[in-house]
């Protein structure tokens, strides 16, 4: 026993050492000194001390379980704590410092085993008793400290033992240890489970995999609850923790742990050496194998795999549904001994009883000891809330007091577990605290046996008790002061828990057992707001809030029950209030969605729900995973008492509900109600009355009243209807079914549509007569029978065609010829009617291209074949049939198995062939061609005969056996060698009508699969035999097995397509040659129909086989090894096919793994040619490699000549390589690459770039400067500098040019030097004119040097950008000003020649029919705005000009003149006068324009464009250095100048217009296509001038069909508005006011358009003024419309825009327009914009009075002193020129009354201030 004490007490002695050691460094205490300290009394406190000590425990004396040699019975571990702990006094010691307490902690242990009420006990020890202290500190020193699970413990890497409570489709929610609760993201499962996730994220990109393919099926089900179940156990690792406060109560953050189950993190740190039997490993399922699971395991070593077997799965488990990537938690049986498998289980709670539970026993490493492993736990220590004790005599481990019992259970710890007993316990968790490893055990039975917590009825607790219940009496059993109290809740088994913070409303800070409203045995009501799982303990709430509340939960709230809730927030999106937010309780919050607001649409919803108020609402839905909840704020809704639909499974036919509409189509709507429940109201059940239109009498959100009329609820459909349930339905229903397919019935027309005509029946059933069913004529005579028709007519004689039960309504027809049928008995109402040879009625349902499908009663459908029909029919479009078209034909053929038959139209000699006598007698035949054969068995498969040729075709010899015997012969069997073949184009040439061939039978022919078939076949009564010249055995390749891989056969051309072409080794046997494969001529290749036309022969080699999928690829060259990118070099000449074309590159490629890409740079030579544009896709060009970039698989091509063909042909822009190739000086084209905001980056090379900076872009500074510089633009520059390999280049003209010549300045111009320029801006006092060619002098022409005469308006003579010439009258160097004249008295000496040259090219220009001064043309680019005359502007200047005024003009131009050396905006393009020929108005916008402008402006327009042709020269245009001085004046002219100018579509539109004053109307169209395709795609507006201008020129030469092919393809690439616009426009001037007027409904019909209010506004000016007669009605009607689709800001101004129509428009009202404007000024009294076009549209309709008065109105109105001043100065202007002296005086008293009152105003507010 000495020995043993000894042993026990020698690390205890070395720490009294130490800390003797520290205290003699300072002051000595009283206790300390030797010589006052009696020698009994140590020993009496030694033991006193002893009995305060508890029992040393036997662990103390266990053998250590890893013992190691050297004669040592520590552990590794021990030794490493014994260093660091010696370290750690040797630290203290020199710092001086006393080492500080660890709560008495024996080896630096993490484990303490008192309860917190212990722990200040011990703090409030008094320095009396400190010798106590002292032993209680050395007690303490050998008691271990024990601590829960807590949220602040948990770190990345924490390993915990959770349980799946809750799974949904993002994550799974686990249960931890005391009270914890984690997330594993979906993206946390495993490294399988995150490879199928990004296989399912990349399938967009990638092919669709093979439809045979079935194994992978499953691969795309990501359902994460057919992977884990709930109550499965795992063992999780933490990867972060956050808190989210909520409110003002921080201790109520919301706690989120966000946790993974990937094996290589929770088996983090385990390799194969650990593994060991009963310890726990973490694998996730690797492969689905028959006999079991492969696993993956993630240890350090990724070679050791898992398996589990299937015995060793849980029972009831089925491992079919077992998914790859799904996680489990396995005990590990062993390890086999080749050290790469482990041997695992699945099976973890198949030890039901706890005292059964396999432990682990031995384990190599203390890395084997990891959460979830059952061990067996020698207890040291026990108080009355923990146990704590040693596995395998070297772990600490230690049980709180959830899973020690002690808590929850009220377990006396003490008295159960005794020191020294082992008991078993499960390993819950493993938290790393510095170097070691703290690890918590549960003893709770159903973690020990990993089952799932039952109560002692063996029920689930929660089904006990339900989340959200009410205990009214729950009984305190235990209380822990600082963390909460212990419940019963009276259910065996499954105690409760209430957390301090949950104890009541208010903060409390601590409880106590004996006191207080919270003490022992107290009982309380409580709400259960939780179970966890792990530690099997309901969660409860004392809180009266949490009580009272009514809902805690989504799942609490009733679907379709009323609730109350608060209005949180107010939901905005683009188009508005959206919805509100309504707080229905603590954390559960609803979405009102728009449209359950209110039963009416709210235009102001905030203004109605402000947050904060109370609100009644009802639950729509719920979605708990999503924490989505749905509600309804509609009245109807919630003060309902009707039935609440909320499952298909609940409702029976009859039953009726309230439901919400929430889609409208044209067969019906779509009705909502609560869930999930949704229902279809069709058309026809919408109301007892006939309804054509449901969006004219419904609308989104309406609240209906239905009755629910078929129900099928396995489906989850429901069909209701709206119409009212009386008796008279069941007569109804009762007559619906009497009525048969056949029946004559009568009936009386209560409704008409263009389309069909409705008929009421007896007993209100309905009936639908089309239109084309009144007849057996054309579509006149059933359009003027229709007319006929009126409602309450009575008809007789109507047949049913058909009856539809779903729509409850009766297909009816009036044509005689069916009445007559059915009156004779030969209608076919069902396929048992039809019979061979037999005459049938019926009428055409569809016109296909080679046949018609001819329908009768009862939806029997036949066919009648192209060949069948008439050759008078087959020569008319569509057969001269139209849909419902009588049809009387004859039955040719019956087809019983199929259900189908066949139908002919010709006579009997014709549809039949002629009788013969053979053909009397079965199988007999006469006139045989071998003069042998006698019946048709004579000709049986492999039979050698003859054959006489009837007829050639491309691909076979039609021949004749005997007479009625008819026979082919394939072109692959005509021939029986390829040399043979004399003409390889068309082969069976050789052949002519009339020879005798030796053939052989092959088989029968069978027309649709186009192969033959063995004599057992035949079908039909006419036999085709399959025939051969081959008379060999052998010759013939009857299937696809005797073909051979790599062998050269004869093949002939069967099809032809883009990629490939197909090719006949055989009859049977088809194959493919690939585009590239077919010749090694590129020539051949681009033109496959001609190189090799059907029936071709071409000698082909067999390349690939599968006879499995009856698949055969050919090559009709010689085998070469498949291109791979490792043997592309640069150089080579390879061939490839275009797949791509951009306007940047072509891509080409050159095997299937191998493509590459053709720059601009390397299209041609000569970059002017360098045109993607040029080749189309599946193009077959021969390139050459200049780079390959292995690194990103990249390859450059070129298709230059030189590179290509002959490096010796000539080279305009020549390749460069590399950068070596350029110095500096160097003159070098190239393509725009990019422009940056520093410069323009031009494209060399395909792999030089050079850089131009702003600076050197030009000599002139142009402040637009991008504008000039498009994408591809092809540049010219000068090489500046080589650096660094940067390229530097410079575009100016100066630099680059040697023939460039300097452009002029200022001090160049000299007074009367002649020059010429462009209008660069308009002033009331002059122009401005820039000058040509120079450093952007400007200088003014003033308004008296414009012409001799007088001009009273400048603008109406010249506009920005107009070019001019000028003489130069002033120069005044000082101010930099210049003075320009324009009249033409300057010009009249010396410039005669020039002047008549001018004219000439006035008249070249009108012989070729293109008027460039007529103004009253529209221009070419859009024309005016078709509204522009709505929008009305305060003019406030409309005083003329007078001659005084001319020193403020000079003043304002001797400011704008300054600008002459400044960067001016570059002049727009002129625009170019529409060309008018012969009627024909380019612009589309001609007509609206003259909507737009009243008359007086026309003439004006036309005064001043005489004036205009009097006054201003003729300006001389360049337009090419080589075009001579007259103009384009035929084709050649126009082609050399858009060589330079290729995007200018009125050189275009001037092009096409040339071409149809030839009368060249394909020509011209020509041009146009050229155009289009021509201009670049960023010149949106150049492209748009000519589409319309191809629009007017189809609408003009062209047909219906043409037009609107142009039209829908310019819709494509253009805004389909302003082409629909454009194309109104072109109607209404061409007079076709009808296409105008459905060209308009069209494009009102659509949503994207009607948001703009223009387009409305337009049609209504088209339908107050344009169409005849005119339809103001519908013109008003359009108002409200346009009002649900524009936006809501414009709102204001659409309705003013269209009252202003009822003041302009010729059909308007002035009156409605008042009573709109009034409205108006009712809402926005103070709009003065409003006010002032009212005044002018009064003016303009001469109601004097009226105005006076509205002046008035604005006057009493509040206005601001500025506002007062212009309506008084108007009104003063107004009556002054239409007003009496009178008037005007009492204007001027008003104003003076008007001044006086505010100065009375501000003196009263001086006053009070």
């Amino acid at each position: 026993m000495a020995a043993t004490k000894r042993k026990a007490e020698e690390k205890p002695a070395k720490k009294a050492q130490s800390s003797g050691n520290d205290r003699a460094a300072k002051r000595p205490r009283k206790e300390d000194d030797p010589a006052k300290t009696p020698r009994e009394k140590p020993a009496a406190k030694e033991a006193s001390t002893q009995k305060l000590l508890p029992k040393v425990s036997i662990l103390q004396q266990e053998e250590k379980a890893f013992p190691r040699g050297g004669g040592s019975v520590l552990t590794p571990l021990e030794h490493k704590q014994i260093q660091i702990q010696a370290t750690r006094d040797v630290l203290f010691e020199e710092s001086g410092q006393k080492r500080p307490a660890k709560d008495g902690l024996e080896d630096g242990s993490d484990f303490e085993c008192h309860s917190g009420e212990e722990e200040k006990k011990l703090k409030k020890k008094s320095k009396k008793t400190r010798s106590a202290k002292v032993a209680t500190g050395e007690q303490a020193e050998k008691r271990l400290r024990v601590d829960g699970l807590k949220f602040k413990r948990l770190a990345p890497g924490v390993l915990i033992l959770s349980q799946i409570t809750h799974i949904s489709a993002q994550e799974l929610v686990v249960d931890l240890p005391n009270n914890l609760t984690g997330i594993v993201p979906i993206t946390n499962i495993s490294a399988q489970f995150t490879k199928k996730l990004e296989a399912l994220a990349n399938a967009v990109d990638k092919e669709k995999e093979d439809e045979n393919d079935e194994d992978d099926a499953d691969d795309d089900d990501v359902n994460l609850k057919d992977y884990f179940q709930i109550g499965q156990y795992l063992r999780t690792s933490v990867v972060s923790t956050s808190e989210e406060s909520q409110g003002k109560d921080a201790s109520k953050a919301r706690k989120r742990i966000e946790l993974t189950l990937e094996p290589q993190v929770t088996n983090k740190g385990i390799s194969s050496s650990d593994v060991c039997p009963n310890c726990m490993l973490q694998a996730s399922v690797k492969s689905v194998e028959d006999h079991g699971l492969i696993m993956a395991l993630g240890l350090q070593e990724s070679s050791v795999s898992g398996f589990v077997p299937k015995k060793e799965l849980p029972d009831g488990f089925n491992i079919s549904k077992v998914r790859e990537g799904a996680v489990m938690l396995c005990s590990v049986i062993k390890l086999e001994q080749n050290g790469k498998v482990v041997k695992l289980s699945a099976r973890l709670s198949k030890a039901g009883d706890a005292s059964k539970v396999m432990t682990l026993q031995k384990a190599p490493t203390i890395n084997s000891i990891l959460p979830g492993a059952a061990v067996e736990v020698l207890i040291s220590q026990t108080s009355s809330t923990s146990l704590a004790g040693k596995v395998m005599g070297m772990v600490d481990v230690a049980a709180d007091i959830v899973h020690s019992g002690a808590g929850p259970r009220n377990t006396d710890i003490e008295a159960k577990y005794k020191i020294g007993e082992k008991v078993k316990a499960r390993i819950i968790f493993m938290v790393t605290d510095g170097d070691s490893n703290v690890f918590g055990v549960s003893v709770l039975d159903h973690i020990l046996t990993l089952s799932e917590h039952q109560s002692a009825m063996g029920k689930k607790p929660l089904e006990v008790l339900p989340l959200s219940a009410t205990i009214e009496q729950a009984k305190i059993v235990n209380v822990e002061s600082g963390l909460g109290l212990y419940v019963d809740v009276d259910v065996k088994g499954v105690p409760g828990f209430v957390h301090i913070s949950r104890v009541a409303d208010t903060k409390i800070d601590t409880l106590s057992k004996e006191t207080g409203t919270y003490k022992s045995g107290t009982t309380h009501k409580a709400r259960l707001v939780g179970y966890n799982a792990i530690d099997g303990l309901y969660l409860l709430s004392l809180e009266k809030s949490v009580i009272e509340s009514p809902f805690l939960r989504i799942e609490d709230l009733p679907i379709g029950g009323l609730v109350k809730g608060k209005v949180e927030r107010i939901v905005v999106n683009a188009r508005g209030v959206g919805g509100i937010i309504v707080n229905l309780a603590p954390s559960i919050s609803g979405l009102v969605p728009e449209m359950h607001l209110s039963d009416i649409h709210l235009q102001h919803p905030e203004k109605k729900f402000k947050v904060g108020i109370n609100v009644p609402a009802r639950v729509l839905s719920t979605d708990s995973d999503k924490h989505q909840v749905r509600l309804t704020l509609k009245k109807t809704l919630v003060n309902s008492d009707a039935a609440i639909w909320t499952s298909f499974n609940s409702i029976k036919s009859g039953d009726s509900s309230l439901g919400t509409i929430i889609k409208i189509t044209p067969k019906g709507a779509i009705v909502q109600f609560y869930g999930n429940v949704i229902a279809f109201l069709p058309v026809s059940e919408m109301s007892d009355a006939f309804i054509a239109d449901p969006a004219q009498h419904f609308r989104i959100g309406q609240v209906v009243n239905v009755h629910a009329k078929s129900v099928d609820a396995a489906a989850a459909r429901m069909t209701v209807s709206c119409r009212l349930q009386t008796g008279a339905d069941a007569a109804q229903d009762a007559a619906f079914e009497k009525v048969q397919v056949g029946d004559l019935v009568s009936g009386k027309v209560v409704a008409q549509s263009a389309e069909d005509i409705t008929i009421d029946l007896q007993s209100g059933l309905r009936g639908i007569l089309p239109i084309g069913h009144l007849t057996d004529g054309d579509d006149e005579k059933n359009k003027s029978a229709a007319k006929r028709m009126k409602d309450g007519k009575q008809l007789q004689d109507l047949l049913v065609l058909d009856v539809h039960d779903k729509r409850r309504s009766v297909a009816l027809t009036a044509k005689p010829s069916l009445v007559k049928a059915v009156k004779a008995g030969n209608l076919v109402k069902s396929f048992g009617d039809v019979a061979t040879d037999k005459s049938v009625n019926g009428f055409v349902r569809h016109i296909t291209p080679d046949a018609v499908f001819v329908q009768f009663a009862g939806g029997v459908t036949g066919l009648l074949h192209k060949t069948q029909l008439t050759d008078e029919l087959n020569k008319l479009p569509s057969f001269g049939l139209k849909r419902d078209a009588s049809i009387t034909a004859k039955v040719v053929k019956v087809d019983t198995a199929s259900q189908r038959f066949f139908l002919s139209m010709k006579e009997t000699t014709e549809a039949t062939p002629t009788p013969t006598k053979a053909s009397a007698t079965p199988g007999s035949m006469s006139n045989p061609v071998d003069g042998k054969a006698t019946t048709l068995d004579d000709f049986a498969i492999g039979k050698t005969t003859r054959a006489k040729v009837t007829s050639i075709k491309t691909s076979q010899l039609n021949v004749r056996l005997a007479d009625g015997v008819q026979g082919r012969i394939d072109v692959s069997e005509a021939f029986a060698k390829f040399e043979d073949i004399t003409d390889r184009k068309n082969p069976l040439k050789a052949f002519t009508a009339g020879d005798v061939l030796p053939v052989k039978v092959l088989g029968m022919h069978d027309a649709r699969s186009h192969r033959f078939l063995p004599i057992s076949h035949r079908g039909g009564k006419v036999p085709l035999f399959e025939l051969s010249t081959k008379l060999a055995t052998g010759d013939s390749i009857v299937s696809l097995d005797q073909v051979k891989l790599d062998t050269w056969y004869s093949g002939f051309v069967n099809n032809i397509n883009d990629l490939c072409i197909w090719v006949n080794l055989s009859p049977n046997v088809r194959g493919r040659i690939d585009r590239m494969h077919l010749s090694e001529d590129i020539s051949l290749l681009n033109d496959l129909e001609n190189s090799f036309p059907i029936g071709s022969a071409i000698r082909v080699r067999t390349t690939n086989i599968d006879v499995a999928k009856q698949r055969l690829d050919l090559s009709a060259i010689e085998a070469a090894a498949a291109l791979n990118f490792e043997d592309v070099t640069p150089g080579m000449i390879a061939t490839g096919r275009v797949t791509k074309v951009t306007e940047h590159s072509v891509s080409v490629q050159l095997s299937d793994s191998v493509s590459g890409q053709v720059g601009l740079t390397e299209l041609s030579d000569d970059f002017n040619e360098a045109d993607p544009t040029s080749y189309n896709k599946n193009d077959v060009v021969r390139v050459c490699v200049l780079d390959v970039d292995k690194s990103n698989k990249r390859i450059s091509l070129s298709t230059r000549p030189s590179k290509v063909l002959s490096s010796a042909l000539s080279v305009k822009d020549k390749s460069l390589s590399s950068i070596d190739q350029l110095k500096s000086g160097d003159v070098v084209r190239g393509f725009v690459k990019n422009v940056a905001e520093v410069g323009v980056f031009v494209t060399l090379s395909y792999n030089l770039t050079a850089f131009v900076r702003v600076s050197e872009l030009s000599d002139a500074y142009v402040k637009d400067w991008k504008a000039d510089f498009e994408v591809d633009k092809l540049v010219t520059g000068k090489i500046l500098n080589i650096d660094d390999k940067t390229v530097k280049m410079s575009l100016k003209p100066s630099v680059v040019s040697d023939d460039y010549v300097p452009l002029l300045s200022f001090i160049d111009l000299e007074v009367g030097e002649v020059v010429t320029g462009k209008i660069r801006k308009v002033e009331d006092f002059g122009v401005f004119i820039v000058v040509d060619n120079s450093h952007n002098v400007s200088g003014l022409c003033h308004k008296s040097e414009i012409a001799e005469q007088r001009v009273e308006d400048v603008k109406k003579l010249y506009s920005e950008g107009d070019a001019v010439k000028a003489m130069v009258l002033k120069v005044e160097p000082d101010k930099r000003r210049v003075s320009f004249g324009l009249k033409a008295s300057y010009f009249e000496d010396g410039d005669d020649d020039e002047d008549d040259d001018d004219e000439g090219l006035h008249d070249a220009d009108s012989d070729a029919g293109v008027d460039l001064d007529d103004e009253d043309a529209m221009s070419v680019d859009g024309g005016a705005q078709l509204d522009e005359d709505i929008e009305l502007a305060d003019d406030d200047d409309d005083d003329a000009e007078s001659e005084d005024d001319d020193d403020d003009d000079d003043a304002a131009a001797e400011d704008e003149s300054d600008e002459g050396d400044e960067m001016v905006d570059a002049p727009a393009a002129a625009s170019t006068g529409a060309l008018d020929v012969g009627g024909f108005d380019f612009s589309g916008t001609a007509a609206l324009d003259a909507m737009s402008t009243p008359n007086d402006l026309n003439a004006d327009s036309t005064t001043a464009t005489k004036k205009k042709k009097k006054s201003k020269p003729a300006i001389t245009t360049d337009l090419t250095d080589t075009l001579d001085f007259h103009g384009p004046r035929s084709s050649s002219d126009f082609e050399r100048l858009l060589l330079s100018s290729p995007h200018d579509s009125s050189l275009w539109i001037q092009y096409m217009a040339f071409q149809l004053n030839l009368s060249e109307i394909e020509a011209a169209r020509t041009i146009a296509e050229r155009a289009l395709k021509r201009i670049n795609i960023r010149e949106q507006e150049e492209k748009m001038n000519v589409w319309i201008a191809l629009l007017n020129l189809e609408n003009a030469y062209g047909t219906d069909d043409s037009l609107e092919d142009v039209y829908k393809r310019a819709c494509e690439v253009q805004d389909p508005k302003d082409i629909g616009e454009r194309l109104a426009s072109i109607y209404i001037q061409s007079g076709k006011m009808s296409k105008a007027d459905d060209l308009f409904l069209a494009l009102t019909s659509k949503k994207q358009h009607t948001a703009d209010p223009h387009l409305w506004l337009n049609f209504a000016r088209f339908l107050f003024d344009s169409i005849s007669p005119p339809s103001p009605t519908r013109a008003r009607a359009l108002l409200p419309r346009a009002m649900q689709s524009v936006p809501q800001h414009l709102h204001r101004d659409l309705v003013t825009s269209f009252a202003a129509l009822e003041y302009k428009c010729t059909n308007g009202d002035a009156e409605r327009g008042r009573t709109v404007f009034e409205g108006l000024h009712d809402t926005y009294p103070k709009r003065g914009d409003l006010w002032d076009q009212r005044v002018q549209l009064e003016i303009s309709k001469q109601e004097w009075e009226v105005v006076r008065s509205v002046y008035e109105r604005m006057t009493k109105v509040g206005m601001k002193k500025r506002r007062a001043n212009f309506v008084f100065k108007k009104w003063l202007e107004f009556e002054e020129e239409h007003g009496t002296k009178k008037e005007v005086e009492k204007v001027k008293a008003r104003a003076e009354e008007w001044v006086e009152k505010q100065a009375q105003k501000a003196e009263d507010m001086d006053q009070e201030d």
